[in-house]
């Protein structure tokens, strides 16, 4: 079961949004697409600054909407989401020592999505290093290592964890040696997520239950986005302008990691909305997750397809209220 309801509503809006999206790309097919929608009711259970213990977390129910939410999918930087989340947890057991460099890559993985930061994080998470093919038996050691991440994850026992991988590096020009051979000749091995899985992780950070309430806060200011129009200008290389964030009104609030390669653009974010002035009298809107994940080259070139999507949800977030 997934650890959200399904709900009648969000299920028109989530399908009404869906068509509407293939309706204005038409060359997006309905293949090349999976989106996982989450939202907060009240009692609101997220970003609450680790107020609820993983216990009383768990227990308050979430309505969802999935399509296409279980197809295991290449993530792109989005997969260092995880990365982030299975360093905390090394961090916290003592299994690896806390070093500036260590924060200088992790912050750079994720503020700035840099491949090269992600790199050195997977060599501490894991214990391996890039370099050329090894020798059969050596290898196999390296291969188990680098399953370290993937076994950490299976071990929580969300059923939205199965069949993922997450046990490659992100790269700008692509793998070489060992990393090759580990990838595969057809690149079976390579990382997938699926939009459901990420939505869940998103879930627990915002409600400050992964790792620790402490931890789950310093991943959560890592992922926080500016939507300032000048400092977006500043930054070409921003994960807003282009993706999820790009369609949010102004006030509104964004955490959020994209990922974005040749064939892919994905964004999976955590909003809260500025409230909605009716008669003069200001009303809060409800917070929610968005995960989205498209397919294709065309796709993958789009800077008008992520907000376009956002735009619709925020106006499905005006229909229903508070």
């Amino acid at each position: 079961m997934p650890f959200f309801r399904r709900d009648e509503r969000l299920q028109q809006l989530g399908d009404r949004i869906l068509e509407a999206t293939w309706a204005r790309f038409p060359d997006l097919k309905r293949h090349q697409i999976a989106m996982t929608w989450l939202v907060y009711d009240e009692p609101i259970p997220v970003n609450t600054g680790g107020a609820l213990t993983p216990e009383e977390f768990w227990k308050y129910p979430v309505r969802g909407f999935s399509y296409r939410g279980i197809e295991q999918i290449y993530p792109a930087s989005v997969v260092k989401l995880f990365y982030l989340v299975a360093v905390a947890e090394w961090l916290e057991q003592g299994m690896i020592p806390p070093s500036a460099e260590l924060d200088r890559a992790v912050r750079d993985m994720i503020v700035d999505s840099s491949n090269d930061a992600t790199s050195l994080v997977v060599d501490v998470l894991t214990g391996t290093t890039s370099g050329p093919d090894l020798p059969p038996e050596p290898f196999e050691t390296w291969k188990s290592q680098r399953n370290i991440v993937n076994r950490y994850f299976q071990s929580l026992g969300w059923v939205e964890l199965e069949g993922i991988n997450v046990n490659q590096k992100t790269w700008c020009d692509g793998p070489y040696g060992r990393e090759r051979a580990f990838l595969g000749e057809l690149r079976e091995n390579r990382n997938t997520l699926t939009t459901d899985a990420t939505a869940r992780l998103i879930h627990s950070l915002m409600g400050g239950v992964a790792v620790s309430s402490k931890r789950s806060q310093a991943m959560m200011a890592l992922m926080r986005r500016s939507l300032d129009a000048a400092e977006l200008a500043a930054d070409p290389e921003n994960q807003v302008t282009g993706f999820l964030g790009e369609g949010l009104p102004p006030g509104a609030k964004l955490w959020s990691k994209a990922g974005w390669m040749s064939q892919v653009r994905h964004d999976a974010a955590y909003v809260e909305l500025p409230d909605s002035i009716e008669g003069g009298t200001a009303k809060p809107r409800l917070p929610y997750v968005l995960v989205v994940f498209t397919e294709g080259k065309k796709q993958s070139q789009s800077e008008d397809l992520l907000p376009f999507v956002s735009r619709l949800v925020v106006e499905g977030m005006g229909e229903m209220g508070r």
